[in-house]
């Protein structure tokens, strides 16, 4: 998967020809041939039919004989035709079938299809104000270094990104939010609601990251409930929140039957401290997760400028 067919390639003068109107019979007759059997070439085809009917238009009709106005107007379609325009490809995973797009402003969508091969498994496919291009390219890079990251070879998807399939402005503070969450940490609801300054906004934190449109590169699964189980992963898929948290480092454990995290394996956080402690520290094992961050290991908290306890010293005791 490296992009374009050469055949595409080789077809692409033709395919613009044909959808302004410029082609010979024998060029438009190959291309139609050829877009009804390559997707993506259709998809293309289309674009490029939309963009020239926004030319024509305002050809025939210039907004009232200024010409510099109507260029801009002109270039704001034309954006808006781009902007709508969202590249995907479907990847294999250890996490089963991977969907990933991106748009003109970032990675839009990051989606588990399990065993689904197309976009009709998808909800890009039903998505408002999207126009989905099957593509390659640059889509290659963002799944390499994904996979690095469930390999356990990389930290950090340092990638930018576009919440337009988030469900509205409260699901994309909150996701904006829970992006900044460290590897290898887990904190809960509540927390990411009081750091939200909405501490009763709990249940609604947990429906917005329910919906994440963006799982692994905005860490969702890096939240849990109140009493540390892994409630609520992208539907109901809480395997794929404990293979995710594995790969960072956190212990997980089975109580009647439900995954949560084994918290006293952790080190723990205060929130608006900056020194870790042992989970035996004090009453800090009595403390909500609304005012704790947890980590996996000594190594994750250090990573962030973190000091040891000058109490617990958990320096001192490197092996929970």
């Amino acid at each position: 998967m490296t992009g374009k067919h050469p055949i595409c390639r080789d077809l692409e003068p033709d395919l613009v020809a044909a959808a302004i109107g410029e082609a010979g019979a024998a060029a438009a007759e190959r291309v139609g041939e050829h877009v009804r059997r390559c997707p993506p070439c259709r998809d293309e085809f289309t674009r490029y039919r939309q963009i020239e009917g926004v030319v024509e238009g305002l050809k025939s009709h210039p907004a009232g004989g200024d010409e510099a106005r109507s260029r801009r107007t002109l270039a704001c379609r034309l954006a808006d035709l781009e902007r709508r325009r969202v590249a995907y490809r479907i990847f294999p995973s250890p996490l089963g079938n991977l969907l990933i797009a991106r748009s003109a402003d970032g990675v839009t969508l990051v989606e588990y299809l399990g065993h689904a091969r197309t976009i009709a498994a998808s909800r890009l496919a039903r998505a408002k104000n999207v126009d989905p291009v099957e593509d390659g390219g640059e889509l290659e890079r963002l799944y390499r270094e994904l996979m690095e990251y469930l390999e356990g070879r990389r930290k950090r998807l340092d990638w930018p990104l576009d919440f337009r399939l988030a469900r509205g402005e409260f699901d994309r503070l909150v996701l904006s939010t829970a992006a900044h969450i460290p590897y290898g940490a887990v904190t809960s609801y509540a927390g990411v609601a009081r750091e939200l300054g909405r501490p009763s906004a709990a249940r609604a934190v947990a429906q917005a990251l329910r919906w994440n449109p963006l799982p692994i590169v905005v860490p969702c699964h890096r939240v849990v409930g109140s009493s540390g189980a892994l409630v609520g992963y992208a539907g109901s898929k809480l395997g794929l929140k404990e293979q995710l948290l594995s790969v960072e480092g956190v212990s997980t454990r089975r109580a009647q039957g439900d995954p949560e995290i084994a918290r006293e394996a952790m080190y723990h956080l205060m929130r608006g401290e900056t020194e870790y402690c042992l989970p035996t520290c004090g009453s800090i094992a009595r403390r909500s997760l609304a005012e704790l961050t947890l980590f996996g290991t000594r190594e994750h908290a250090e990573a962030l400028g973190l000091d040891p306890c000058t109490t617990c010293r958990p320096d001192l005791h490197p092996d929970l």
